[in-house]
């Protein structure tokens, strides 16, 4: 979002708390063809708080994977989310883009809490203002230059070029609309939930309504089956996505207990979206990310806020060789590589 070069082909990674996710993507016809699609673990303290505090075993783990899936392509399309970026609705005077390029800095002090200098800026107009005609609203982006330039010195040490910055909220949108339709009358919320950031865009018709990230996410569950189970960190990892097949009762409760947390935070924040929707209140929810594997998460959420929920495929509709992946597998991978696909869409010097 925030780097641009000449058009050309791109790999997506996605750089999680817990993981390290690729996905090579070729366009072909109006549709996509899966090239390459690979998953990598991360050491617990490599990023804490969205924060990368062991660059060296990241680049190391990122030029792995490239190695293992035999990746020539060197131009990488990245995002972040949570602290690292500032998402911001506004309202401004309506004008030419070339003009609001121009202004945007100006605007942008505004709004954003730290110094203009020390953040890379980026916008999108979305849509004239409903209640005045001579404004539009505008999608403001922003994040600090240090969050950037640690990412771009990451690729570098892996041997690879970072070309496009995105918000994981965005990646995850762009993965929904080439994989899953929606109709005009349909207000949905993508719901991403990772290892230690939860990720809320409300859509319609591909315009950003209202996002939120949210410092909570599968953590949350290792952490509680660690103190009230006694287990390991790795344990209680495991733990966590066997939960169904271990019939623990003790293991069950705690997780349903998360579940319980979990779904609160996500209705309050859309609760929040509700109050000042109108006639654009949210009608589904799409969830994505490895809590998504979560014993009984999707139904407690559907069951609490009292919406359909779903699970995002990134796949559904990617043409791939069943000699080359199998559709298990990528069944199994879909709801964690959900940012990496729809980075994988962008290309070099998009906007």
């Amino acid at each position: 979002m925030f780097l641009f070069k000449k058009k050309k082909e791109i790999i997506g990674i996605d750089v999680g708390s817990s993981s390290v996710k690729l996905v090579q993507l070729k366009e072909i016809k109006g549709s996509y063809q899966l090239l390459n699609a690979g998953i990598m673990p991360l050491t617990p303290e490599a990023i804490v708080d969205n924060s990368i505090m062991d660059s060296s075993s990241i680049s190391e783990v990122i030029k792995n994977l490239v190695a293992s899936l035999g990746v020539k392509v060197k131009d990488v399309a990245c995002s972040i989310s949570g602290n690292s970026v500032i998402i911001r609705k506004i309202v401004l005077q309506a004008m030419p883009s070339e003009e609001l390029e121009e202004q945007i800095s100006w605007e942008a002090e505004q709004y954003i809490p730290f110094d203009i200098n020390d953040v890379n800026l980026d916008f999108q107009v979305l849509s004239p203002d409903t209640a005045d005609p001579s404004k539009m609203n505008v999608l403001l982006v922003a994040s600090k230059k240090d969050i950037i330039n640690d990412y771009v010195s990451v690729f570098n040490e892996a041997g690879l070029q970072l070309s496009i910055v995105d918000v994981d909220s965005f990646a995850v949108q762009n993965a929904f609309e080439i994989n899953h339709d929606s109709g005009p009358d349909d207000t949905l919320a993508l719901i991403n939930i990772g290892a230690s950031v939860m990720n809320i865009n409300v859509i319609k018709e591909g315009i950003t309504l209202f996002t939120r990230d949210v410092q909570m996410g599968g953590n949350l569950y290792t952490e509680e089956i660690q103190k009230q189970l006694g287990m390991s960190g790795e344990e209680a990892e495991s733990a966590k996505m066997l939960a169904q097949e271990s019939k623990n009762n003790a293991l069950l409760d705690l997780i349903l207990k998360v579940n319980d947390t979990i779904t609160l935070e996500i209705s309050r924040s859309l609760e929040f979206y509700n109050t000042t929707a109108g006639d654009d209140r949210i009608t589904g929810i799409y969830i994505s990310g490895g809590c998504s594997k979560v014993y009984n998460l999707v139904s407690t959420i559907s069951e609490k806020i009292g919406l359909q929920v779903d699970v995002i495929n990134p796949f559904a509709k990617l043409k791939f060789n069943e000699k080359d992946f199998d559709p298990e597998y990528l069944q199994e991978i879909g709801p964690l590589m959900v940012v990496p696909v729809g980075l994988a869409t962008r290309r070099v010097g998009d906007k």
